[in-house]
């Protein structure tokens, strides 16, 4: 055992940097592992639907947001859902536990993810599949905190029933293993107290927060809540394309959405309009890229840039694409001496100050059954994690790569993570439009730690992390003389982003923070309350066009946002039915 953490370099760090060049970027590599499909009636593919369909409420993209608002306005209306990606049931690779990363490898157009790089030099993910960003996690439920909820404006008492409307369906008690025991008990130990036990609400000090993955290892996503809509008054369409949300101005004082041009997965066009009523409406659920995105390419945002793109201005509105933010997280690797439970985030050490401590571990065996311990993370097939520069990322150099990593002592992969993630955050950027073509990402700047105060609290996150590591709760899991700063050096060679590494890193915390940042998906913004869209989520300006998804959001809601955004979808049918119904009572 001592030749892992010592000797040549053929021996020992060789292969633990191996590992962390593998792994670094778990985070960015958890995809969708939704349970038994269904069998619902009212999915189809697009290329189904007839060149012009008429509906009360059109709902662009059927992801974390827009399946549960789809499903709840159902019940008293009629609703499109054009979902750009397919579905996740019926894959096996995505749908058990067991299979864990196994789409991951998947660069196709049809993968359930689409990689784009942001101008910072991070590797992101968006979604391409009917559950959107809960397909794309690593599964943990939490709540947002009761401060956040009422800066939102929400409704406390609809808040809590939808939030548990969600829960019925997608939300379960993690089984903690030894690691993740570990780890809690370590940061109770390293001060983030008082432990709160089992909960999905966001409280100051360590908690053990819920899972989408059931007890038989099944993960539940929000296409799972279309279980709560009427079959009979919902159509969801896959691989439907939006374009263009069209609006009349003809003799209206401002402009008003009336339909859209999408696409089929053949490249056929369609047309979807509203039909006649003073409460019908479009809905953008596309996520915090492709909500701003389809406002610009449909004429709405900034004048000077849709016209350098040769767009037809519909309404100049500077603050779409604005207040781009990604919660900025790094994450420390601690290889264990012992082998250690096959887990995913399942304990949340919520400080203070502003930071937010999870983690995650695997080994290649769990209860004497092969488990790939790598969930991806150790997939050599995924570009940025191999030692190579990209432009000689080759098939031939990846598969030689995979050879490489099946030869590997399976101790080299006993071990896990523990991150840490800035809350907020304060820093912020843009978006802009690449292209013209909706398939394309949108360029994106994020601007890590460009707010002080964002860099002053991962330094204290490293900090309470390295607590952790130290505390006698973990002590079996870390090898005897292996340092906190050993372990940051690791962990800094590893190539986790595109941006160049600063030579004496682990001299330096801040440094540290800024070198190994990485995205935890949790980016939002673009089309924010207050900028572009009122409290009731309609866009300003504009007539039966709404945004209800992560882009409006101030700040990411708790330790992890997929929770409220489906609890968003849900609040937000709830809030649009009893508008409709109350116009009808009025008439």
């Amino acid at each position: 055992m001592v030749e892992l953490i010592g000797g040549s370099p053929h021996s020992g760090w060789w292969r633990i940097l191996l590992v962390i060049a593998f792994a670094a970027t778990f985070f960015l590599h958890v995809f969708c592992h939704s349970g038994d499909d269904p069998g619902y009636n009212f999915l189809h593919k697009a290329s189904i639907a007839p060149p012009i369909s008429y509906y009360d409420y059109i709902v662009i993209g059927g992801g974390t947001a827009g399946c549960p608002l789809a499903a709840t306005l159902s019940k008293n209306a009629d609703v499109l859902v054009l979902e750009r990606g397919g579905s996740p049931y019926g894959n096996p690779n995505i749908t058990l536990f067991s299979s864990f990363g196994a789409a991951i490898s998947d660069l196709s157009p049809t993968s359930p993810s689409q990689r784009f790089i942001s101008e910072d030099g991070v590797v992101n993910a968006r979604a391409r599949v009917l559950g959107g960003g809960s397909c794309l996690n690593a599964g943990f439920y939490s709540r947002a905190g009761p401060v956040y909820v009422q800066d939102a404006g929400w409704d406390g008492q609809l808040v809590k029933e939808s939030y548990q409307w969600v829960e019925e369906v997608v939300a379960f008690r993690p089984e903690m293993g030894g690691w993740q025991s570990a780890v809690r008990d370590g940061l109770v130990e390293a001060g983030v107290v008082p432990y709160n036990g089992f909960t999905y609400e966001h409280i100051q000090g360590t908690k053990v927060g819920g899972t989408l993955f059931d007890k038989e290892g099944k993960r539940h996503t929000a296409a799972d809540l279309l279980k709560y809509a009427n079959p009979s008054r919902i159509r969801v369409l896959l691989h439907a394309t939006v374009h263009k949300i069209l609006f009349r101005r003809k003799g209206l004082t401002r402009p008003r959405a009336h339909g859209v041009i999408f696409r089929d997965e053949l490249g056929n066009v369609h047309r979807a309009y509203l039909n006649r009523g003073a409460k019908n409406e479009i809905i953008l659920a596309s996520g915090a890229l492709g909500s701003p995105q389809l406002l610009m390419l449909s004429g709405v945002g900034p004048a000077p840039h849709l016209k350098a793109h040769n767009i037809e201005v519909v309404l100049d509105q500077p603050m779409v694409g604005r207040g781009m933010s990604d919660n900025p997280m790094n994450a420390v690797y601690i290889p264990s001496p012992i082998p250690v439970e096959v887990a995913l985030i399942q304990v949340a050490g919520i400080t203070p100050f502003g930071s937010y401590i999870e983690a995650a571990c695997g080994e290649n065996f769990a209860a004497g059954a092969p488990i790939r311990a790598d969930f991806g993370m150790f997939s050599p097939k995924i570009g940025r994690l191999s030692t190579l520069p990209p432009k000689k990322r080759t098939p031939e150099a990846l598969a030689k790569a995979a050879e490489l990593m099946s030869k590997l002592d399976a101790r080299v992969f006993q071990g896990g993570f523990i991150l840490e993630k800035v809350t907020g955050p304060l820093s912020n950027g843009h978006l802009e439009l690449r292209t013209r073509n909706p398939n394309d990402n949108p360029t994106v700047t994020f601007n890590y730690f460009s707010n002080p105060q964002d860099l002053t609290r991962c330094v204290q996150g490293i900090q309470t992390i390295e607590k952790v590591i130290n505390s006698r709760a973990f002590s079996k899991y870390k090898y005897k003389g292996m340092t906190f700063q050993t372990l940051l050096n690791l962990t800094a060679q590893a190539p986790v982003n595109l941006l160049p590494h600063h030579p004496n890193v682990s001299t330096s915390f801040e440094q540290f923070c800024k070198d190994t940042v990485m995205t935890i998906w949790h980016y939002h913004g673009g089309c924010q309350v207050g900028r572009v869209v009122d409290s009731d989520y309609k866009v300003m300006g504009i007539d039966a066009l709404r945004v209800v998804d992560g882009s409006t959001f101030l700040a990411s809601p708790g330790t992890n946002p997929q929770a409220t955004v489906m609890m968003l979808g849900r609040y937000m049918g709830v809030k649009i039915l009893r508008e409709r119904l109350a116009h009808r009572e009025h008439q």
